[in-house]
């Protein structure tokens, strides 16, 4: 019986600097099953392909269709995992989720918080989507990590809506939250210092270790319902780095889905 669902997002029409992530989803396939690993989590457990309902990569051909696909692809209490794409993704996607779970928690780890009401014009930006997201309500606690990239702006709509933010100057201090509503973790590889993750479209140095990113993911104590890893941009990798670093990322979320 397949354990986990997954889909890719080949989409990036909503990034604001370099476009480039669309091309990551099947690379990111590509890393996971590279024969220089191997299929299991830290942990033991084999995220073996058998356990795995690919559902593949979708052209998307309106930003709206997004939370179509995703609904199609969702089936409740069996995980769905999602390659992107820009970060754009997120919010229709967790308005599919919403309607099959209700209101979730979110644990978003990342350099930005994304919370712009509108960014260049564009109300749907990939710097937009945790903005809309709770303000549709569609989360009941959302929860970042990593942010070193705040402005008066983000920070004033992360005060309106309550948003937990552990800035990554102050990253000693994090504590893993109680989750309390089915848990929903969004990955946005720039979270990690470029020299880690070289392979994105926004290098904002000072930020996570690869291992400390794998370190907040084994510590998730809720029911992770659904994920995803966005804003991998091939165009900018250094000798597929980014990819493997996003299919080690894979079996570690995938881990603790099962």
């Amino acid at each position: 019986m397949k354990k986990i669902n997954l889909q890719g997002m080949l989409y990036d029409e909503k990034s604001s600097y370099r476009q480039g992530p669309k091309l990551a989803p099947p690379l990111i396939r590509e890393a996971y099953h590279s024969d220089s690993s191997n299929y299991h989590a830290e942990n033991g457990n084999l995220i073996n392909p058998a356990l795995i309902d690919d559902k593949g990569d979708f052209t998307i051909n309106s930003y709206f269709d997004i939370e179509t696909i995703t609904s199609k692809n969702l089936q409740k209490n069996i995980p769905l995992l999602t390659f992107g794409g820009d970060h754009s993704i997120t919010f229709p996607i967790i308005k599919a989720f919403h309607a099959v779970y209700g209101k979730l928690d979110i644990l978003h780890i990342d350099a930005h918080s994304d919370l712009y009401e509108d960014f260049e014009g564009d109300t749907h930006s990939h710097a937009c989507p945790f903005y809309n997201i709770m303000k549709n309500g569609l989360a009941e606690n959302l929860y970042q990590v990593g942010i070193r990239t705040l402005n008066t702006k983000q920070l004033a709509n992360a005060e309106r809506f309550g948003v937990k933010i552990n800035e990554m100057k102050d990253f000693e201090s994090f504590k893993m939250p109680v989750f309390k509503n089915p848990l929903y973790l969004s990955v946005d590889i720039d979270a990690l210092d470029p020299a880690f993750a070289p392979g994105v479209s926004h290098h904002e140095p000072g930020g996570l270790s690869t291992r400390q990113v794998i370190q907040i993911i084994q510590d998730i104590n809720g029911s992770l319902v659904g994920a995803d890893i966005v804003e991998y941009n091939p165009n900018r990798d250094l000798n597929s780095m980014t990819a493997m670093v996003c299919g080690k990322l894979f079996k570690e979320i995938s881990s603790k889905m099962i």
